[in-house]
Order: structure tokens, then C-alpha cells, then sequence
């Protein structure tokens, strides 16, 4: 299981007197709905299974592979800071089964060689049975959100689909683009990541009955989302690999240029011919990383990301009154930027 309290994957919590004298935030995010997270868990493994063993099979490989489970955790605290009082545990895996169809055919076509530190699914299973697999998981949350979410929330999610397909679309188009405008990265992340954010956060409205909420957390979903993006790309050029568990400058390797790179060409002007004309041996791609991370852009990266969560704070309060589960979106959200994996 991804998350659980006091001892998960995701939180990286140590047991003992250390984790009784210190929670971090996002544990205190985590055992704030804790038991919703649980029965959440067991309803994705169930919604992973199937009448054709290949396909639970690979679903399960990539689910419990690890991951954040961000999107149910966000689900459940903004359906409680909306007023929600009822079950949210199912309504909570669609999301994450989105999430998941969605890594499933990413790493088909970026042609990745791992995923949260094993290899990636197409390589133990192929393309095609993984593809399709990630077709199921697209269509069992589009279920899901119908069954528990009702009319509004399904037709959103089928918009999310669209959006993050569009956003792979233009991403690879734009793939080696050294002179990628910034409102093109920005387009590329709001569509790829921070689309499905948003739907998560706003999930939790639509649960609750809460109409005027809606957007306020949709809003705070898609701030949040965009600023969780920026920092996984700053973490590719600044993380460390043996805590990330992703190779560092990864993007560099399949030229994705993302926005620590294009703040690192306005401050290094033969970088981008540097980045031209280099190949994937590790020893050159380890020299642009230093290059990169020499111009202070993971920093001001950074910084662009802590912009998106205060203004996603801002429609968070505006939207949702005060509360437990408020802070703790609050809480999560910084979490996210000050995250070191």
C-alpha cells in the first residue's frame, strides 16, 4: 500500500521515538483521513482486477510499484473541507486509476526504461497488452467518477482526458525544441499534470454537494498541480538520485525541455548549443546538469512554484472556510514544492 499511517512508502516516516516526537506535514495530511485512505487502497486493487489475468497483472505491477497517492489524498481532504461528510473512498481512486492509465502510455511512448524504480511495464509485459491496459484503467475512472461523482464530475473527466492527450501531443512535437516558449511548457504541465489536479481537488465539492466550492478548488487543484510539475522538473537537475529513484537530468536524455532549462539558457547563452550538440553518455549529460544548476535556475524554478501554491492558497480559502482540512491542503501544498522526491 502507497499510503499508511505511520509507516509509508509515501511519507517516508521512520517508526520509533523519532516519528513520535516529530510528524512532518504531509503525515499529519495523511492521518487526517487516514481510514478513507485505507478503504480508497483496497477499492483501487479491486477496480485493478480482471477477467483477463494479463490485464490486473500489469495494472497491479504499476500500482504497487509505490507512488505518492497524491490524488486520493487531495480528493479526501477537500470533499472534508467542503463539508463532505459521507463515504469518498471510491470516488477517490479515480484519479489515481487516470493517473495510472496515463503513466502506463507515457512511458510506451517516451519508450522508458524504469518507473518508481523497476523496470517500466512495457518492457516485462510489451506495448501492446500495456496499452490497452491503460485503456482500462482510463475507462474503469471514467466509471467510477460517473457512479460516485455524478454528471458533473464525469463530464469534467473526460475533458481531463482530452487535455492530457493533448498536452502529450504538443509535448512531443515539441520534443528537442531548445527555443520552447515558456507558455508552451506551461501549456504542456497545465494539460499533462496539473488538469487532473484540478479535477481531483474539485472531485471533493462535487462529493460534498458543495456547488460553490467547486471552482475555488478547482482553481487551487490547477495552482497546486502546476507548481507539483515545476518542482518534479527542478528535481531532475537538482534531486539526488538515490532519493528521487530517477536517474538525474533523465530530461536532458530524452530532451524534454522544461522550465530549469529554459531559465538556465536566459543566464547561460552557449548552453543551448552545448545541450545541441551533446550526446546521452553520462559523463557529458552529468556536466550539463552542473551547468544548469551553476545559473541558480532550479532556484528561481522554485520560486515560480511557491507563486502558483500562494495563489492556489488564495482561491483554497476563498472557496472552503476554515477548518482541520483546510490547513492541511494548505500543508500539503508546500509539502509538494519543499519536497526533496
Amino acid at each position: 500500500m502507497a499510503l499508511s499511517v505511520p509507516r509509508s512508502r509515501a511519507t517516508g516516516l521512520r517508526s520509533g521515538r523519532a516519528t513520535r516526537e516529530r510528524v512532518s506535514p504531509l503525515a499529519q495530511c495523511i492521518q487526517l483521513v487516514a481510514d478513507e485512505l485505507h478503504k480508497s487502497e483496497r477499492h483501487l486493487q479491486e477496480m485493478l482486477l480482471s477477467s483477463v489475468p494479463a490485464v490486473g497483472a500489469i495494472g497491479r505491477y504499476l500500482a504497487d510499484s509505490g507512488g505518492k497517492r497524491l490524488r486520493p489524498l487531495l480528493t479526501a481532504l477537500a470533499a472534508r473541507a467542503a463539508g463532505h461528510t459521507g463515504d469518498i473512498s471510491r470516488l477517490m481512486c479515480a484519479g489515481e486509476l487516470l493517473h495510472l492509465g496515463s503513466l502506463l502510455h507515457d512511458d510506451v511512448v517516451d519508450d522508458a526504461l524504469e518507473r518508481r524504480g523497476q523496470r517500466s511495464a512495457h518492457l516485462v509485459f510489451g506495448n501492446a497488452g500495456v496499452i490497452l491496459t491503460g485503456d482500462v484503467c482510463l475507462a474503469r475512472s471514467v466509471q467510477v467518477a460517473a457512479e460516485e461523482g455524478g454528471h458533473d464530475a464525469v463530464l469534467a473527466l473526460t475533458r481531463v482526458v482530452a487535455e492530457m492527450s493533448e498536452g502529450e501531443v504538443i509535448q512531443l512535437l515539441n520534443r528537442s525544441n531548445l527555443a520552447l516558449p515558456r507558455a508552451v511548457y506551461h501549456d504542456i504541465i497545465e494539460r499533462k499534470s496539473a488538469a487532473l489536479i484540478s479535477w481531483c481537488a474539485a472531485a471533493g465539492a462535487w462529493a460534498s454537494g458543495n456547488e460553490a466550492a467547486v471552482e475555488g478548488l478547482a482553481q487551487f487543484g490547477r495552482a497546486v498541480g502546476t507548481a507539483f510539475q515545476i518542482t518534479d522538473d527542478v528535481l531532475d537537475y537538482a534531486g539526488q538520485s538515490a532519493v528521487t529513484g530517477k536517474q538525474v537530468g533523465r530530461d536532458l536524455v530524452e530532451r524534454k525541455v522544461t522550465l530549469p532549462l529554459l531559465l538556465a539558457f536566459e543566464r547561460d547563452p552557449l548552453l543551448a548549443s552545448a545541450v545541441a550538440n551533446s550526446t546521452d553518455k553520462p559523463e557529458e549529460v552529468a556536466i550539463l546538469v552542473r551547468r544548469v544548476v551553476a545559473t541558480g535556475a532550479p532556484a528561481l524554478a522554485l520560486e515560480a512554484a511557491r507563486e502558483h501554491v500562494a495563489q492556489g492558497i488564495d482561491a483554497l480559502h476563498r472557496a472552503t472556510p476554515e477548518s482541520a482540512y483546510r490547513s492541511a491542503l494548505e500543508a500539503l501544498a508546500h509539502h509538494l514544492v519543499d519536497r526533496v522526491k
